[in-house]
């Protein structure tokens, strides 16, 4: 469990670093590490909480919230995301699942991590229906594959120039929160052990601590746009792994 330990801290540290919470690499590395299936995805999205609640914390005190960028997402995903999070799936079809959305969150990481950057983009005004349009997939998906959704949303966010930088930021991390918070609501319907999750305490004071490190980071240290695209490398990496479990 060192290893694991670990790789969620550095995770952890990577992705609270641009304003994640890392729940997609937390659940592949869960998998690779065969922790039992029907409790990681509530270990996965209550390590998006606590490393995501001090960027939050942070954004709005900072002054970077904007309820119109945001509100619309949360109202489509709140509902769809705790539906998903209630849906019994296949382990075979959830390794699949996890695969593809590592891949495609990874990509688009990795092809707009420049935008983390640019300060000049001209903002387009998204019709509040296509918002929450967008956030009700995402939702839909974050709640069955149990991550917060944020991977997807900042960088969707990015190519529709829906907003300036440091607000999608912000936005993406709070649609995490709480994308978080209603998808274990949903998994906890299902027939889950608490008692067992208890046993991985460990994981979450480790992420804690990685996640103060990542924000640190973030605001004092290095230019966003290294962060993430170091971020889309790992994803990148862990999917790669996980596809090739899944291949022998």
């Amino acid at each position: 469990m060192i290893i694991l330990s670990f790789l969620f801290f550095v995770t952890a540290i990577l992705y609270s670093s641009v304003g994640f919470g890392g729940g997609s690499t937390y659940l592949a590395l869960l998998l690779i590490w065969n922790i039992p299936y029907y409790i990681f995805p509530v270990i996965a999205l209550c390590c998006n909480i606590i490393v995501v609640s001090g960027n939050c914390f942070n954004y709005i005190k900072a002054g970077n919230l904007n309820t119109n960028l945001l509100f619309p997402y949360l109202i489509g995903s709140i509902p769809l995301a705790f539906f998903g999070g209630s849906l019994q799936i296949e382990k075979k079809f959830f390794e699949i699942l996890l695969f593809v959305v590592l891949i495609f969150a990874g990509f688009l990481l990795l092809f707009k991590f420049k935008s983390y950057d640019d300060r000049n983009k001209i903002l387009r005004k998204i019709p509040k229906i296509i918002s929450i349009v967008i956030g009700g997939i995402l939702g839909f998906i974050s709640g069955i594959v149990g991550i917060g959704g944020g991977i997807f949303l900042s960088p969707i966010l990015f190519l529709i120039k829906a907003g300036k930088p440091k607000h999608i930021a912000t936005t993406a991390s709070i649609f995490i929160l709480i994308n978080s918070i209603s998808g274990i609501s949903g998994q906890l319907t299902k027939n889950i052990v608490l008692s067992e999750i208890l046993n991985y305490w460990f994981l979450f004071l480790i992420v804690f601590i990685g996640g103060q490190i990542g924000n640190y980071l973030n605001l004092k240290i290095f230019p966003a746009r290294i962060l993430a695209l170091v971020t889309a490398g790992l994803v990148i990496f862990v999917a790669a792994r996980m596809g090739y479990n899944l291949l022998i």
